[in-house]
């Protein structure tokens, strides 16, 4: 009861409502738009978060998240275009349905479905996050070093499908990291007589730099995406028959959505192509799916807003994102000097519980303007590319200057975008370069406080039993990675 108060507190004595409203609006706008995923729309916004009340801007970064993963079932369903990489698995019968002339039924599906998954999501993100951040309370510093080792080792492990990639990514964002002023002995290292890099490289600085300012530098690149029919499209929802064949598809888009999200590296993306696969497994109508059927809407649009509430879980609970969009919260969080954590639910219970009661909102509010904003969405997805384009990038270049009014937090920004840039036309992943700067200063300063605790005595990593369990594991798990992808090289010149 006393966790609903103060839910409740959080959400009506501030601007956190309204906060609320504009993230889910923008996210679906940011998801019905090809090639801006989630977590790009979160970090588009993360600069102006500096300014609000620390409830107000995680609630609407998660609104952002929940919006855009609905609205990128939009385009995949209308123009077999994915907003975002986990509609992918949408547009296989999706626009199958549009073309037989049940789009408005695709995308009744998708928005149910989508409110049903993301409600699931926030149950498990209520019931499981704050026993594991109680488990959490614990650690000591070498504890602490060795979870930062096993989340960079994770995400490295299981991002972009290449290990070395992986690793190289996440040294990378490790060495970002370095720059600044040293936390314990206050000397400058690595700011080559910059004045600008004494305080470090603002996380957020790289994050919007990686996600949009790249991508809007592949789309310039890229021809533009199919332009969507002028027409009038009213959302239908399936009566009781259908949705109970749906139901299945639900229970199984839930349950792989809420162990896909628990996974550091998992994601809404491999969520939604699994429930696909074994919604179809499952089906008594097999046959059907890949010719337009609605089991085939329903589970990955079920799993991938689950994604949203379990991705988190590991954030809150232990400070380790396991998404590139719980990234982008972590990021918000630290803006506000939030440590996520277990100590996060002693020091600020109100953004605590004023996110779930955000999430609850936004889900219902998604439900709601999903029903009267498709025509919007069908203007913006026909609109020159360039203009978008510009938008965004005026956008980005805005919010980052109103900052610190630093024109050289822009450049950074820039170095960082064509970097991405550079990054994607090699296929290696963000996510483990993102972890190494946000995740560098938590395991730099742990390593460096438990050899003074101990004396310079390195045994003192293997002495904590939970420290010792979590490099067991984090070498355990690079040990698979290396597995699985010899494994992957031997099959592919047999193939």
């Amino acid at each position: 009861m006393d966790a609903i108060i103060i839910a409740w507190n959080a959400l009506t004595q501030g601007w956190a409502i309204p906060a609320c409203v504009f993230g889910v609006v923008w996210g679906i706008f940011g998801g019905a738009m090809p090639g801006i995923s989630p977590s790009i729309a979160m970090a588009l916004l993360l600069p102006f978060t500096y300014g609000m009340d620390p409830v107000a801007a995680i609630v609407m970064l998660a609104a952002v998240y929940v919006g855009a993963e609905y609205g990128g079932s939009i385009p995949a369903i209308l123009i077999r275009t994915p907003g975002t990489n986990s509609a992918a698995a949408t547009t296989i019968d999706g626009y199958e349905m549009s073309r037989q002339g049940k789009a408005g039924l695709a995308l009744g599906i998708s928005l149910a479905c989508g409110t049903i998954g993301g409600l699931f999501g926030l149950a498990m993100l209520i019931l499981m996050t704050e026993p594991l951040a109680r488990v959490a309370l614990a650690f000591t510093p070498p504890a602490y070093f060795s979870l930062g080792v096993l989340g960079l080792s994770v995400i490295a492990g299981l991002s972009g499908g290449s290990l070395v990639k992986g690793l190289i990514a996440g040294i990378l964002g490790f060495m970002v990291a370095t720059v600044g002023t040293d936390p314990v002995s206050g000397v400058p290292r690595f700011i080559f007589g910059e004045a600008d890099l004494l305080g470090g490289i603002r996380p957020i600085l790289a994050m919007i730099g990686l996600f949009a300012v790249s991508e809007m530098l592949v789309q310039i690149s890229e021809p533009d995406w199919v332009k969507a029919k002028e027409r009038s499209l009213r959302l239908e929802f399936p009566d009781w028959t259908l949705w109970k064949r749906l139901i299945p598809s639900q229970l199984i888009g839930g349950t792989i959505g809420l162990f896909e999200g628990l996974t550091p590296g998992g994601g809404g993306t491999i969520a939604a192509f699994l429930s696909y696969n074994e919604a179809k497994r499952w089906s008594k109508h097999p046959e059907e799916f890949g010719k337009g059927s609605p089991e085939g809407v329903a589970a990955p649009e079920c799993a991938n807003n689950v994604v949203t509430g379990s991705a988190l879980i590991p954030l809150l609970s232990l400070g380790i994102p396991g998404s590139n969009s719980a990234a982008i919260l972590l990021g918000g969080l630290l803006i506000h000097g939030l440590a996520p954590g277990p100590m996060l639910f002693e020091r600020a219970p109100d953004v605590v519980y004023g996110l779930y009661g955000g999430l609850l909102v936004a889900n219902a509010l998604m439900f709601v303007i999903g029903l009267i904003i498709l025509p919007p969405c069908l203007w913006l997805v026909n609109r020159p590319k360039p203009y978008l384009i510009a938008f965004i990038l005026a956008l980005v270049f805005a919010g980052v200057f109103s900052v610190q009014q630093s024109i050289f937090d822009i450049g950074l920004v820039l170095g960082f975008g064509v970097a991405g840039y550079l990054m994607k036309r090699l296929d290696m992943p963000f996510l483990p370069m993102v972890l190494g700067v946000v995740l560098g200063p938590m395991v730099e300063s742990n390593y460096r406080r438990s050899l003074v605790l101990s004396d310079g005595d390195y045994f003192v990593f293997l002495q904590d039993p939970i420290s010792l369990g979590l490099l067991i594991a984090a070498a355990g798990l690079l040990a698979y990675s290396i597995r699985r992808e010899r494994r992957a090289g031997r099959t592919e010149p047999s193939a």
